[in-house]
């Protein structure tokens, strides 16, 4: 008989056993010690902390309590301290814990399949075209908003009926995670790390880019 915990992962409340309680617990703190200097770090973790919930919940079925398999489970999909490279620091903050599932890792990526969002980071109007493009897997979305305006010639602007429903019942890509599923990527914890530091570096760049023009013009 274990004892139970009501914790909130990710915005999604659940009841785990203390053993799985204690190994997520560890984790999230390995992961924090992992990309504590890394840049978007809080982004990071709210986002993977998010991708474990849904996994966790997924797997629940009708059952009420999270079981330590449950965790164990969701480890294996997001990455394991082996894979994250992070074995000594899960070590030491887990001295107990039994690694004799770590080989299995390998055998239970998880990859999803596309979902069409709207891509904010992409978009001259409300990002439909973008996130068309995404889903389709076309390069550069420029061709599916020529395609929208020859179709709005021929059809006397009937196609602009279908881009206002589009735009209004296709969610945004808001998250990492988002834009991860936008293009079919695997979701764990190097994809999410990897997608929050390049949106991150391309912030950077464009205030960059933003600021050597305003100078050339101030000089």
């Amino acid at each position: 008989m274990n004892k139970v915990v009501n914790i909130n992962l990710g915005g999604m409340p659940f009841t785990v056993d203390e053993p799985a309680y204690e190994k997520l617990s560890r984790y999230l703190k390995l992961l924090s010690v992992h990309f504590e200097k890394t840049e978007g770090s809080d982004e990071i973790l709210k986002d993977i902390e998010v991708r474990m919930a849904e996994i966790i919940q997924g797997n629940l079925n009708d059952r009420k309590i999270v079981s330590d398999a449950d965790v164990s489970m969701a480890i294996d999909i997001m990455g394991t301290p082996k894979d994250l490279g992070a074995e000594m620091d899960w070590e030491e903050i887990n001295a107990t814990e039994d690694h004799q599932n770590k080989s299995k890792a390998g055998e239970t990526r998880y990859k999803t399949g596309k979902r069409l969002f709207r891509d904010p980071q992409n978009s001259i109007i409300s990002g439909t075209c973008s996130g068309l493009a995404a889903y389709f897997g076309v390069h550069d979305p420029v061709w599916v908003r020529v395609a929208f305006v020859i179709s709005f010639l021929i059809s006397g602007g009937a196609i602009a009926v279908l881009y206002i429903v589009l735009w209004a019942i296709t969610p945004e890509a808001i998250t990492a995670k988002d834009r991860l599923m936008m293009r079919g990527e695997k979701i764990d914890v190097d994809a999410i790390s990897k997608k929050v530091r390049e949106e991150f570096d391309k912030v950077e760049k464009q205030f960059s880019d933003f600021g050597n023009s305003f100078k050339s013009k101030k000089e």
